[in-house]
C-alpha cells in the first residue's frame, strides 16, 4: 500500500513537472522567433533615414549648375569680327572721349596709325604712332612737325594734344556727321589720294562728314574725318586717321 501510494505521488509530481516543462517551452519559442523579427524591422526603419542623405546631396549638386547656367550665355558672340562701320563707331567713341588707351587697342600692332592733317596722305611726312606711344601721348609736351598748313605753307608744330584738337576731333563727328563707307563726302582743293595709299582690296575707310558748323560762312567750315582700316583676315586694324576740311 505504501509503495503504491508513493508511486502514485511520484507519478503525480512527474506529471506536474512535465506540464511545467511543456508550458515553459512554448513561451521560450516565441521569444526566440521575435528577436530576429524585431531586428529585421529595425533595419527597414533605419534605411529610409539613411536614404534621405543621398536625396539631399543631389539637391546640393543641382544648385551650382543652376548658378553657372546664367553666366554661360555671356561668352558666345564675342568671336564675331566687327564690320568696318562697327569698328569705326567704336574708334570714333574713343576719339570723342580722348580715350587713347581704347584707341590704341584698335591700332595695327606692327604698322601703327598714320595721322594726315589734310586729304592728301603723305607716307613720307605724315607721323605714325604705335600703340605704346599713343597710350600716354596726350600728356606729351613734345612739339611734333605735322607737315605744313594749307594756304600759308607754315610748318605745323604742335603737341599731340594740340594737333588732336585741331586736326582730329575738331567737330562733333560722333553726333552730327553724315557717315559713308568707302566713299568720299567732303571735297576741297586738296587732292584725295586715300585709295592710292590704302588700296581698296586690302583696306576700308569710313568717312564722317559735317557740311558746316557756322551758317554765316556758307559751308566754308565743313569737316571730314576718315578712319582707315586694314583687313587682317576677318579682323580689322586702324592704320590711318585722315582729316579734311575746306582749304583756300
Amino acid at each position: 500500500m505504501y509503495t503504491v501510494r508513493n508511486f502514485g505521488r511520484f507519478a503525480l509530481v512527474a506529471a506536474m513537472l512535465l506540464l511545467a516543462a511543456c508550458s515553459t517551452t512554448p513561451a521560450a519559442e516565441p521569444e526566440a522567433t521575435l528577436a530576429p523579427a524585431q531586428t529585421s524591422q529595425a533595419e527597414p526603419t533605419q534605411s529610409p533615414v539613411a536614404s534621405t542623405s543621398p536625396e539631399t546631396q543631389p539637391q546640393e549638386s543641382a544648385e551650382p549648375s543652376a548658378t553657372t547656367e546664367p553666366t554661360a550665355p555671356a561668352e558666345p558672340g564675342e568671336g564675331q569680327p566687327p564690320t568696318a562701320l562697327e569698328a569705326a563707331a567704336t574708334v570714333m567713341k574713343a576719339l570723342k572721349n580722348s580715350d587713347m588707351e581704347s584707341l590704341a587697342a584698335w591700332v595695327h600692332p606692327d604698322k601703327g596709325v598714320r595721322f594726315s592733317p589734310y586729304a592728301y596722305v603723305d607716307p613720307k611726312k605724315d607721323l605714325v604712332f604705335t600703340r605704346d606711344k599713343l597710350e600716354g601721348v596726350m600728356k606729351d609736351n613734345t612739339k611734333y612737325e605735322w607737315r605744313e598748313f594749307a594756304g600759308s605753307g607754315e610748318l605745323i608744330k604742335l603737341t599731340f594734344a594740340e594737333y588732336f584738337k585741331q586736326f582730329v576731333y575738331d567737330a562733333d563727328f560722333a553726333g552730327d556727321a553724315e557717315i559713308a563707307l568707302n566713299k568720299g563726302l567732303g571735297q576741297g582743293t586738296t587732292v584725295n589720294n586715300i585709295n592710292e595709299v590704302y588700296p581698296k582690296e586690302t583696306h576700308d575707310f569710313v568717312e564722317y562728314h559735317i557740311d558746316g558748323i557756322d551758317p554765316s560762312v556758307e559751308g566754308m567750315d565743313w569737316r571730314s574725318l576718315r578712319l582707315v582700316f586694314e583687313k587682317m583676315g576677318e579682323d580689322r586694324a586702324l592704320v590711318g586717321i585722315v582729316h579734311d576740311q575746306w582749304t583756300p
